[in-house]
């Protein structure tokens, strides 16, 4: 039987995880990409996902995930390109270009592999939706993280310029582009509180995002409400991104706290 069908990578945990499941409740067959297999193991015991283990940097493992939408739901219709590492070291400590490297492979190869596997398909079936994962920090920089701005922000400029190939095809290309997000990823940030305090006065809606509310972001963008945006990324950052940073924002009393889901 045809139902709508997607395909999520860095489907195992965070917003991938979240968009996952948010697509599977919804009706969707959803193929969930990750290398972390037994989280993702954990996630295909809904009876929606099915999950492929690879590493999203490989072309073949790209293009096994269309496959896999095609044979088991018989259709593609949305592609997600979450999958992405972080971890910047010094650029003068020794193992810094190579991680650099690696972050290059995951963080930008492997959403150009994506949309490469994808696009064809989904113009041949009259259109669909393509939308990565990109971040606030590919929008302006971070101290300490300039591996990770730089392939963030490549991703921007990527999903500017093949929106516009790919747009009379009926393919829309876009991003999200998340601030401080609560995730395993950002969870390291739990010990400690002063970082975290300071982390979440620089937001103005005082509070860092659950990985759902980014997942609806993209569902919104993949969805028929979108159907005349592409090229775009769009902030899900609190407010983050609006303000110059000079100045703290005013919060209502009490509301400097984060929300864990």
């Amino acid at each position: 039987m045809t139902r709508p069908a997607a395909v999520v990578t860095g489907a195992a945990a965070g917003i991938g995880r979240a968009v996952a499941e948010l697509f599977a409740e919804r009706g969707y067959g959803v193929v969930a990409v990750d290398l972390a297999e037994p989280p993702l193991a954990d996630l295909a015991r809904n009876p929606g996902i099915v999950p492929l283990a690879g590493d999203v940097a490989e072309e073949a493992v790209n293009e096994a995930a269309v496959r896999l939408a095609l044979d088991r739901f018989g259709s593609l219709d949305t592609v997600v390109l979450n999958a992405g590492v972080g971890g910047t070291p010094p650029l003068e400590a020794p193992g810094a270009v190579e991680r650099f490297d690696r972050m290059v492979a995951v963080n930008l190869r492997g959403p150009v592999l994506g949309i490469r596997a994808a696009a064809p398909v989904l113009r041949s079936r009259g259109g669909g939706a393509i939308v990565l994962t990109a971040s606030v920090s590919g929008l302006a920089g971070d101290p300490g993280v300039w591996a990770y701005n730089a392939t963030k922000a490549a991703l921007v400029n990527l999903v500017r310029g093949t929106s516009i190939d790919y747009a009379a095809h009926g393919v829309r290309i876009n991003a999200v582009a998340p601030g401080l997000t609560d995730t395993p990823r950002t969870a390291v940030h739990h010990d400690d509180p002063g970082l975290v305090a300071e982390l979440t006065r620089r937001i103005p809606m005082g509070r860092w995002a659950r990985p759902r509310e980014q997942a609806e972001a993209i569902w919104f963008l993949a969805s028929p409400a979108a159907s005349y945006i592409t090229g775009v990324t769009l902030p899900v950052d609190g407010g983050l991104t609006a303000s110059t940073g000079l100045l703290p924002p005013p919060h209502r009393p009490g509301a400097l706290q984060r929300r864990v889901r």
